[in-house]
């Protein structure tokens, strides 16, 4: 049941998660569009869906459908992870789940990689944003990607995930050394966003 703990307005846009970093990097791509943002938690949504899809777009329009049916909200759902050629596209869209927590995800990584040479480190980040909306039954998906490759240490303290092992050869840098608004300019979720902003700014004209 949606609770009053946040006024919302005709033109609240739900985010469907409730992990502080992405909610907060998907709030800065979106905050010349004039909607007001909020999470499932802010708005008395305690229950989350299962993502058990196949693929990173099941898994965005799983979430998207749960949120905007229990809110009667529009939602925008990601589903982003990390496919790292050398392990067959591992960790995939089992990237949050590959370890309990960010370090130990990352050293499993490490690990599994401890054996591959430089120019076999390909990887690349996938992003699909799905934006629905059950009342007018829209559904909307877009995929964004970013290639690099993996580093042999972590490096920055920016960002979240994955970010501190996953280097852009073009800068030498990974996306834990870069500012926010250098990340969100490149990064497969920025793609992924800023090609589903139109279909936003639709729902809301």
């Amino acid at each position: 049941m949606v609770s009053a703990g946040v006024a919302m307005t005709d033109r609240t846009l739900l985010v469907g998660t409730n992990n502080a970093h992405k909610a907060r990097e998907i709030a800065a791509l979106l905050e010349d569009m004039n909607v007001r943002v909020a999470t499932p938690r802010e708005i008395g949504i305690d229950c989350e869906p299962v993502e058990d899809g196949a693929t990173f777009r099941d898994n965005a329009l799983l979430k998207a459908r749960f949120y905007s049916r229990a809110s009667g909200l529009p939602c925008l759902a990601d589903d982003s992870g990390l496919e790292v050629d050398a392990l067959d596209g591992r960790p995939g869209v089992l990237s949050s789940r590959y370890a309990p927590t960010d370090p130990e995800r990352i050293q499993r990584l490490l690990d599994e990689m401890k054996n591959v040479e430089a120019n076999r480190r390909a990887a690349r980040f996938v992003c699909a944003a799905a934006l629905v909306d059950a009342r007018s039954e829209t559904e909307i998906v877009e995929i964004g990607t970013c290639e690099g490759e993996i580093a042999f240490e972590p490096r920055g303290t920016n960002g979240f995930g994955y970010d501190p092992v996953f280097c852009l050869a073009d800068v030498g840098q990974t996306m834990a050394e870069l500012t926010p608004e250098e990340k969100n300019a490149r990064s497969h979720r920025g793609r992924a966003l800023r090609a589903v902003q139109p279909h936003i700014a639709s729902l809301f004209s």
